[in-house]
């Protein structure tokens, strides 16, 4: 089955064809059926942005659309950055990764090392043309660090160190973060429905 992914982000592209790809689902990005929109995220929770996003690629393709919303939850700052995790610095440019993680980083200098628990969260949505929509969410825990640490990965992973491993997101392998990432459990929860349908 074809399915039109509501972003052009390559990380989570290939995460989510890597994913689908075991149940038999072609996964297009919308560079590949030709759109270009921004889609505002106005929803208070990842479930909300992600069905916003999906709903919005299946109207204007009438294909079954897939979107996720993700984002670091930090414990000590009660639940944030949250919602706002991708512009939580106020910076909207390829600066904006280094600039959100300063801030963070900034907010926590004080905290010691057993306050600092965070955890990402994705949500994963997909809808399809007759309506029916399914939602699948997905976490992976961790520890903010005290500085950046690691080449691979985007956002937050250079900060976020993964329980169990004492290595950030960003010190693991494309391979290896594929299977324990907040997305790659949200999407096996979501391959698990679909697979039922």
């Amino acid at each position: 089955m074809e399915i039109i992914a509501a972003t052009n982000n390559k990380h989570k592209l290939e995460e989510i064809k890597e994913i689908l790809s075991e149940i038999d689902y072609e996964v297009y990005s919308l560079k590949d059926v030709g759109i270009n929109i921004e889609i505002k995220e106005t929803g208070n929770t990842f479930e909300e942005n992600a069905l916003i996003k999906a709903r919005e690629i299946c109207k204007l393709t009438g294909q079954v659309s897939i979107a996720d919303d993700s984002g670091l939850e930090v414990e000590m700052l009660d639940g944030r950055p949250g919602v706002y995790s991708a512009r939580y610095a106020g910076v909207d440019d390829e600066n904006k990764d280094k600039a959100n993680n300063m801030k963070l980083l900034e907010e926590l200098k004080d905290v010691s090392e057993d306050k600092r628990n965070a955890r990402f969260c994705s949500v994963i949505a997909i809808i399809f043309p007759n309506g029916q929509e399914l939602t699948a969410r997905g976490y992976i825990k961790g520890k903010i660090g005290y500085e950046e640490k690691g080449d691979n990965g985007f956002g937050y992973d250079p900060i976020f160190i993964i329980d169990g491993l004492d290595k950030t997101m960003a010190e693991i392998g494309m391979e290896e973060k594929n299977k324990i990432s907040h997305r790659a459990n949200a999407l096996k929860k979501m391959k698990d429905i679909l697979a039922k349908l």
